[in-house]
């Protein structure tokens, strides 16, 4: 017999999410940014920011940059943890915004970001952008976050927030959970909703996107590059 999945609201999901990655940023903010080392030295963590943006960015400037010198750019960051990748990002591109729905992490990041005075964050309600200021972004970024949230809606939420701050023809570049196999409960906070490739397509014609490139779908890291229609 199929026991059902026990009902819980947005409200309920949002903090739940908050007050889990504030627990988690707490008892050990890095590892659970970057589960590959449970004991980060300040400079093991940021190279692995470093690491990041090469492979992820930096491969990929063509896409992300549309001739645009990249000093000149103002990009998105969603979901920026302890600061791992904001502080990568600050080092290529003129002015980054970063977001993240746990106040312990903003606080851990804005402390490894002060010496970045082009590096900006904040803290947000888990759901939307509206605390990032003005609109017209180059390009939006988001790694290991969508993979932990356990809401559909959160995620439509976040793709369409991000489309209102990009300009036409942008990027948002980002990583969903693509293994399917991998069962979700909505109160689980750590293992997110997962997206077949044809979920990913109908999420970006659903948000004003379109989806040019996709890469991993069925694997944990599932890439996409949803252009801003």
């Amino acid at each position: 017999m199929k026991i059902p999945m026990p009902e819980i609201s947005l409200d309920e999901q949002l903090k739940k999410m908050q007050r889990d990655w504030d627990e988690r940023a707490r008892e050990n903010a890095r590892y659970y940014v970057a589960t590959g080392k449970n004991d980060w030295t300040d400079d093991e963590f940021f190279q692995s920011g470093e690491r990041t943006v090469a492979e992820e960015i930096l491969t990929d400037m063509i896409n992300i940059c549309q001739g645009k010198d990249p000093k000149q750019m103002k990009v998105l960051e969603i979901g920026c943890g302890a600061g791992r990748v904001t502080r990568a990002l600050a080092g290529v591109f003129g002015e980054v915004h970063a977001v993240d729905v746990s106040g312990e992490m903003v606080e851990r990041a804005k402390t490894a970001l002060a010496d970045r005075p082009n590096a900006f964050v904040y803290r947000n309600n888990g759901k939307d952008l509206s605390v990032i200021p003005g609109e017209g972004y180059d390009f939006a970024f988001s790694t290991i976050v969508f993979q932990h949230i356990p809401s559909r809606e959160v995620i439509y939420s976040y793709v369409r927030e991000v489309r209102r701050l990009l300009r036409p023809g942008a990027l948002f570049k980002f990583q969903v959970q693509g293994d399917s196999s991998m069962k979700t409960a909505p109160d689980d906070t750590w293992l997110g909703i997962a997206f077949s490739d044809q979920e990913a397509v109908v999420m970006a014609e659903a948000c004003g996107f379109e989806p040019r490139h996709r890469h991993g779908a069925g694997e944990q890291y599932f890439w996409l590059w949803f252009f801003r229609a």
